[in-house]
């Protein structure tokens, strides 16, 4: 855990991210408040705040008796907010410093190519089933 955000956020980020990586598939359940205090450390309220959080946005719903479930959707919503997010945390600070800079978008789209180019590859995080919690 990290001590710059409250647990319950990071408890809620580590499950968006567990859906977005396919550890928590859509229509599938997700470990209970129990199970994530207790893997955690954490108090049970703490856990229920971090899931109600995801409740709240329509990531996850609750099946009566049975437990957490991932919404159908969930994945695609979170992909599109954490892209926008990208875009004004990272697109648009790059664009100003290269418009300082004097470097075109058509320049800049280049030394992304290049630069992509030449690092090593990303994994595909959805080619291997990721362990669960």
């Amino acid at each position: 855990m990290d001590a710059s955000q409250p647990i319950f956020r990071q408890l809620a980020l580590r499950i968006e991210q567990g859906i977005v990586d396919g550890t928590y598939p859509e229509e599938t359940q997700v470990p209970s408040t129990t199970e994530f205090s207790a893997f955690l450390r954490i108090n049970p309220a703490t856990a229920n705040k971090g899931i109600n959080l995801l409740v709240d946005a329509g990531i996850l719903y609750k099946k009566r008796g049975i437990g957490m479930f991932v919404a159908h959707g969930a994945r695609q919503q979170l992909l599109s907010s954490r892209r926008e997010a990208f875009t004004q945390q990272y697109i648009h600070p790059l664009l100003a410093e290269a418009a300082r800079l004097e470097i075109t978008p058509e320049d800049l789209s280049g030394m992304i190519r290049r630069t992509a180019a030449e690092s090593a590859p990303i994994p595909d995080l959805t080619s291997t089933a990721p362990p669960t919690l």
